[in-house]
């Protein structure tokens, strides 16, 4: 092990070394005090490579930095093939020193951003150059080649759009004046060649600090990449000729702090069919005849209102059921088909309740099996005019490829066709599946956050999730396209989600839009479109109003009657309410985050409002969030990461530096990138260090949730499922562990390895907890190791019972199927019990 330690130091110099070379790097006494600082953008990967640098000491010889690292990405536009682009970067510096970068975007719109670092940027400003322009009458004005000259305390910007140019001034690069004709000489890009290739860009001279500073940023970010790349096999380099390790644990019950007891919640986010298809147990897709071209964006051309369903019918318009579910399917003396989702699932002896809008002719309804035998069937006849008609289907055998068939020998209008198990979670009507429901319940969450992240601000305006349209009778709500691009039908709406946590015992945080669609937006305009109009914005603001009064209300209020009029007269006790979700931290965000926050302050000073910091756990939507939810002192901000299991080992201490004065942190979304036994144990891992810092931390919540197989839009997912299967993952078990184990009160630990190497001690987690309502105090024992740890536990001022549940989940780092097991043993064999290589253990025991 030593030895392959010294030989992993001898790289680390070496690599240095090298570096050291290939910048051209001098000694410290022959580095020049001024430089040529070369920025520039490429059209790699569709121009989404972002800001790159180069220096030289004579303007010929050109060193990159990277090379073509980037220092700044646009944020601008979807993740389509132009969005996200950068093209012709043009970087000046202006007379206060600061960097001000601005680009082309594929759009009518030009981008800027500024820095005093060039590696720390403030945020991005997309400026509506063409604003007060008449565009021409097809197609959209791309502004190109954009360039920034300076005169006196003015800077222009210079741009050419369909072969004319246009300028606009700006004095602080925030207000620009409105597009004029640019008849003026206009600046030009440099050109160097850089390795081999000609590249086109600003060249400003600037100390070598900078370029140092510069050389170094990127350095650490390629280390802590290379430090974030683990796996087993790097494992098995890494460790290799490591012994068992002794783990000496000291436990103090005196020395205590309080922490949330809630961190393990559920997210759930209507993306893979997690909702139509998924959790909500309606079995006929399409039911309504309201899908469309739109939810893929005109994609599939089979997408439309007939998706689903076969046979001989026609869509109607004409006086439906309402105004919101406007089509229709009419029968002549024929027959239709649905096919459900991947085939409808059927349980033997189990009632299924078929309910139908109709008027016309007499009809059958039918399920049918794969082989074309019917299993049940039942006539119906509605009147003339629309009316809902339901009967009780019970079926003899167990199917998961059934169909379900209507036929009629006269002229029948059919509207809202629906299949629902009359076994729903808690048996309600318009109910979830059990199955999926009673799974999420096993993991005990202590709230539930809904209805996700990027549904809720949607794509484009247009798209924002309206909780008013999700209640009601179902044939009333509005139906929408969902941006993970597929179809709500928000049957599962704002009642159910509400219903569900309280079936869960859990707390609702609902997240609405910070009057921004979702800032990859694509539908309607690129980016977050400029936001909801500020004419508009007092309306939205009291929808968000109007939400807590729906959950909170009495009866005797307009939206508390309508919560009763749907069966629940009580209220749902909501505590906490999101604003904003992964938002680009831009001026036009700020002032309608501001708008909403204050109003639900001012009204409602009892909900905790829980802010928006961005999706990354660093840069600038990060810093830009958190500084905004310092001002309006925020009591949470909801903080986002996707990453490595590296990442999850080497930054346990992410949150150890946190200032406890200010807002607490609720991780709204996190993962490891994988659904190995490895991944799960990096997650398993990372929560030790979220109970450790459970005083800054309140609340905790992986995701996605679920993903039902064949319709998979995001991977990794916690809970994957088919129509007649649950699958859990080995994620899911960690989660359903911390669940099933929280506790409110932290106990210091100190450990004390025989290998005192801190890549072995990075791999070993220990949390204490105690449960203040139980007694019950919890140890967690992770060992992301190759070889066993032996642990020798001491507690002290506090006593326990002597028999303890001892829950071990170990196996292979690259198995997807090992499953806890759990046994009862003595307390003391359970604190000197092995621990497994890769296993995470959970002891449970009694206090006195």
């Amino acid at each position: 092990m030593k030895k392959f330690l010294l030989s992993y130091r001898i790289l680390i110099v070496l690599f240095a070394v090298f570096i050291s070379f290939a910048f051209g790097l001098k000694s410290k006494e022959d580095k020049p005090d001024k430089v040529y600082l070369f920025a520039y953008s490429t059209l790699k990967n569709n121009g989404k490579n972002g800001l790159h640098f180069a220096w030289s000491t004579d303007q010929k010889n050109w060193f990159g930095v990277g090379p073509e690292h980037p220092f700044l990405k646009s944020d601008y536009g979807s993740w389509g093939p132009t969005g996200k682009s950068m093209s012709e970067a043009f970087l000046i510096k202006d007379d206060n020193g600061i960097f001000h970068c601005f680009w082309g975007v594929q759009d009518d719109v030009f981008a800027a951003a500024s820095s005093k670092d060039l590696m720390n940027w403030t945020r991005q400003s997309y400026i509506q150059a063409m604003k007060n322009v008449t565009k021409k009458e097809s197609g959209k004005s791309i502004v190109q080649n954009i360039k920034v000259s300076k005169k006196g305390g003015d800077y222009t910007i210079h741009w050419k759009v369909d072969n004319a140019n246009y300028a606009s001034v700006t004095k602080d690069f925030k207000t620009y004046s409105k597009a004029i004709i640019d008849d003026n000489k206009v600046p030009q890009f440099s050109e160097i060649t850089l390795q081999g290739e000609t590249q086109k860009g600003t060249i400003t001279e600037v100390d070598w600090t900078l370029i140092d500073s510069l050389i170094k940023s990127m350095e650490s970010s390629k280390f802590r990449d290379k430090q974030d790349n683990v796996s087993p096999k790097s494992d098995s380099l890494l460790f290799v000729g490591l012994k068992p390790v002794t783990a000496q644990i000291s436990i103090d019950g005196k020395k205590s702090k309080k922490i949330s007891n809630m961190l393990t919640g559920m997210f759930f986010e209507d993306i893979n069919y997690a909702a139509d298809g998924g959790l909500y147990a309606e079995l006929i897709q399409n039911r309504d005849f309201e899908y469309s071209l739109h939810d893929k964006k005109g994609s599939d051309k089979n997408w439309n209102e007939t998706m689903a369903w076969s046979g001989n019918f026609k869509l109607e318009k004409e006086n439906p059921i309402h105004p919101n579910n406007s089509h229709y399917a009419v029968l002549t003396k024929s027959k239709i088909s649905n096919s459900g989702f991947d085939g409808i699932t059927l349980k033997a002896n189990e009632k299924y309740d078929f309910s139908v809008f109709a008027k016309g002719a007499k009809f059958t309804v039918k399920l049918i099996g794969s082989n074309g035998e019917t299993l049940v069937e039942a006539t119906l006849k509605p009147n003339t005019s629309w009316e809902k008609i339901t009967v009780v289907l019970k079926v003899a055998k167990t199917v998961s490829d059934a169909h379900l068939e209507i036929s009629s020998d006269g002229e029948v209008a059919v509207d809202m066709v629906s299949l629902f198990p009359q076994k729903t979670f808690k048996n309600h009507k318009n109910g979830l599946r059990a199955d999926l429901a009673e799974t999420i319940a096993d993991m005990h969450p202590k709230f539930v956050r809904f209805p996700g992240g990027c549904v809720a601000h949607g794509d484009g305006i247009g798209n924002i999730y309206r909780w008013k349209n999700t209640i009601g009778p179902l044939e009333s709500r509005t139906p929408m396209r969902n941006i993970w691009g597929y179809h709500q039908s928000l049957g599962l709406g704002y009642f159910e989600y509400f219903q569900f946590c309280e079936d869960l015992g859990a707390l609702p945080v609902p997240v609405l839009a910070a009057g921004v669609p979702c800032q990859n937006s694509s539908d309607g305009g690129a980016g977050q479109q400029f936001g909801i109009p500020m004419e508009d914005m007092d309306e939205y603001v009291q929808d968000v109003l109007d939400l807590i009064e729906y959950a909170n209300g009495p009866v005797t209020s307009v939206w508390g009657k309508k919560r009763a009029e749907a069966g629940h007269p009580k209220p749902f006790n909501l505590k906490y309410v999101g604003i904003g979700n992964e938002d680009l931290i831009s001026d036009v965000f700020e002032e309608r985050y501001r708008m909403i926050v204050k109003a639900v302050q001012e009204k409602y000073p009892e909900i905790t409002i829980i802010g928006t910091v961005g999706p990354f756990f660093e840069g600038t939507d990060y810093n830009e969030g958190w500084a905004i939810a310092n001002d309006l002192k925020l009591p949470i901000v909801d903080e986002h990461y996707y990453q490595s299991p590296g990442w999850f080992i080497n930054n346990q201490d992410f949150y150890d530096s946190y200032d406890r004065s200010k807002s607490k942190v609720y991780l709204g979304e996190y993962a490891s990138r994988g659904n190995k036994f490895y991944n799960a144990l990096a997650e398993a891992l990372y929560l030790t260090a979220i109970e450790r810092n459970g005083d800054v931390v309140t609340m905790a919540s992986y995701a996605p949730l679920l993903a039902r197989e064949k319709h998979i839009q995001w991977n990794p997912d916690l809970i994957y499922f088919t129509g007649n299967e649950v699958k859990p993952t080995v994620n899911y078990f960690v989660q359903k562990l911390y669940g099933q184990n929280p506790g409110d009160i932290y106990l210091q630990r100190k450990i004390k390895l025989s290998d005192t190497n801190n890549e072995v001690h990075k791999r070993i987690g220990v949390s204490v907890v105690q449960d203040n309502a139980s007694g019950d105090l919890i140890v967690k024992l992770v060992n992301m190791l190759p070889v066993a740890v032996i642990p020798s536990i001491d507690l002290s001022n506090l006593t326990t019972t002597e028999k303890a549940s001892y829950t071990t989940f170990s196996g292979s780092p690259e198995s997807t199927i090992v499953r806890p097991m759990a046994q009862t043993i003595t307390v003391t064999a359970a604190f000197s019990k092995e621990l497994p290589a890769y296993s995470f253990t959970v002891i449970r025991m009694k206090t006195k």
